[in-house]
C-alpha cells in the first residue's frame, strides 16, 4: 500500500506539487501574519522596558499608549515630581506619531534627564550638541541604505543632523531634542508625558504612585506603573488584533482546504478503475479510506515542512531588508500553524477518501 501511495503521487507531479505548495503557502500565512503582529507588539515591550522608569504620569485619563494629542503639561512639573520622597529620576518626554515615510513615534527629551533614568549607550557620535540633532538607534541606521553620524534625516518638515547612533530599546527610535519640539509644535515648555524612577523599585511605587496622585493641580492625572502598562501590550487589548489574526488564518485554512479537496476529488474520479481493482483483491472500505489520506498526509507533511522553512528564511530576508521590523516566530505558533494546516489538509481529504470508499467494484471495473 506504502508502494501504491507513493506510485500514485510520483504518477501525477504537477498535481502533488500544486498540493504541496498550496499547504506550504497555507502555513507560511499564518505564520508570517502571527509572526510580524506579535513581533510588533513584542517589540513595543521591549522599547518600553528599556526606558529605565517604573511609574509613568500624563494629563488625562487615557493610558500612555493612546496619549497621541498635543504636549499640554508643563516640563516643570519635572521639578514638582523631583521633590517626592523616594523619586530618583524624572523625565519629560513629548511623544509625537508621525506619519511620514512609515508610521512611527518621535520623542522629544531632555539629553541630561531621560538619559538618567537609564543611561544611551553610544554606538556611534554622542549627545545633541544643536537645536536640530537626532539621536537614532541601531536598527534605524541600519534601515535603507545605512545611516551614520553627521548624516541628514527628515521629520515634522525639518532636516536633523545626526549625533549619535545609540542601541536599540529605549522607547523610540528617534530623539530630538524636548525644546526644538515644543518649538515646532508651537507649545513651548510643554510635555505629554513623565517617566519616573524610584527608589529600590518596586518597594516605594506605589507610596510614589500616591504621592504624586496628592500633589496639588495633578489629582486628575493618570498615574500608573510601567508593569501595568506592559499588561496592556496583549491581543487582547490591542483592538482589532485577534480579529484580524483570526480572518488571516480563516481565509488561510480555507485555501489548504479548497486545494487538497479539489486535488482529491479529481484523483479519486481518475482512479476509479484501479478502486475497483482493489476491491475486487479483497481491499476493504478502511483501505481504499487509508490510500487517500495516507496520500494526503505525505503532502500534508511535505507542505509543512517547505511553509516553516520559507517563513524562516522569509524573516531573515525581511529582517536584512526591514532591520526596524519585529518578526516573531515562536515555537508555539509554529506548533498551531502546522497543526492547523495538517488537520485542514485531512478534512479535505475525507469526503473524496469516503466516496472512494463507497464505490460499488463492479461499477468501477465497469467505469471508462
Amino acid at each position: 500500500m506504502n508502494k501504491l501511495v507513493l506510485g500514485n503521487l510520483v504518477h501525477r507531479p504537477l498535481r502533488s506539487i500544486i498540493s504541496v505548495f498550496a499547504v506550504a503557502i497555507e502555513v507560511v500565512m499564518i505564520l508570517s501574519i502571527a509572526g510580524i503582529m506579535f513581533g510588533i507588539l513584542n517589540g513595543s515591550r521591549s522599547q518600553t522596558t528599556g526606558i529605565g522608569g517604573d511609574i509613568i504620569t500624563h494629563p488625562g485619563a487615557s493610558t500612555a499608549l493612546m496619549n497621541t494629542s498635543a504636549a499640554s503639561a508643563d516640563v516643570r512639573v519635572a521639578d514638582v515630581l523631583r521633590q517626592l520622597p523616594h523619586v530618583e529620576a524624572v523625565a519629560p518626554v513629548n511623544i509625537k506619531l508621525t506619519t511620514g515615510a512609515s508610521l512611527e513615534n518621535i520623542f522629544g527629551i531632555d539629553y541630561a534627564s531621560y538619559n538618567a533614568l537609564r543611561p544611551f549607550v553610544f554606538k556611534e557620535g554622542g549627545p545633541f550638541q544643536q537645536p536640530f540633532d537626532m539621536i537614532i538607534d541601531d536598527l534605524q541606521a541600519a534601515a535603507g541604505k545605512g545611516t551614520h553620524v553627521g548624516d541628514t534625516v527628515k521629520a515634522f518638515g525639518h532636516n536633523f543632523r545626526v549625533c549619535g547612533v545609540v542601541e536599540h530599546g529605549k522607547g523610540s527610535r528617534k530623539f530630538v531634542p524636548l525644546t526644538t519640539m515644543d518649538q515646532l509644535d508651537g507649545n513651548v515648555g510643554k510635555a505629554s508625558v513623565f517617566y519616573i524612577r524610584t527608589e529600590q523599585s518596586p518597594k516605594y511605587q506605589d507610596d510614589v504612585m500616591r504621592e504624586v496622585q496628592s500633589t496639588d493641580g495633578l489629582q486628575d492625572w493618570s498615574v500608573e506603573t510601567l508593569q501595568h502598562l506592559l499588561s496592556t501590550l496583549t491581543p487582547e487589548r490591542m483592538p482589532g488584533f485577534n480579529i484580524a489574526l483570526r480572518v488571516v488564518i480563516g481565509i488561510a485554512t480555507i485555501i489548504g482546504f479548497l486545494v487538497i479537496f479539489q486535488s482529491m476529488y479529481t484523483a479519486v474520479m481518475e482512479r476509479t478503475r484501479e478502486i475497483g481493482i482493489l476491491k475486487s483483491m479483497g481491499a476493504g472500505q478502511m483501505d481504499i479510506v487509508s490510500v487517500v489520506m495516507r496520500e494526503t498526509g505525505l503532502l500534508a507533511v511535505v507542505g509543512v515542512l517547505l511553509g516553516v522553512g520559507a517563513t524562516l528564511l522569509l524573516k531573515s530576508a525581511l529582517h536584512a531588508r526591514f532591520p526596524t521590523l519585529s518578526f516573531s516566530v515562536s515555537p508555539m505558533w509554529i506548533t498551531r500553524g502546522v497543526v492547523i494546516a495538517l488537520l485542514g489538509a485531512l478534512f479535505g481529504a475525507l469526503y473524496p477518501a469516503l466516496k472512494a470508499a463507497r464505490k460499488d467494484p463492479i461499477d468501477a471495473l465497469s467505469y471508462e
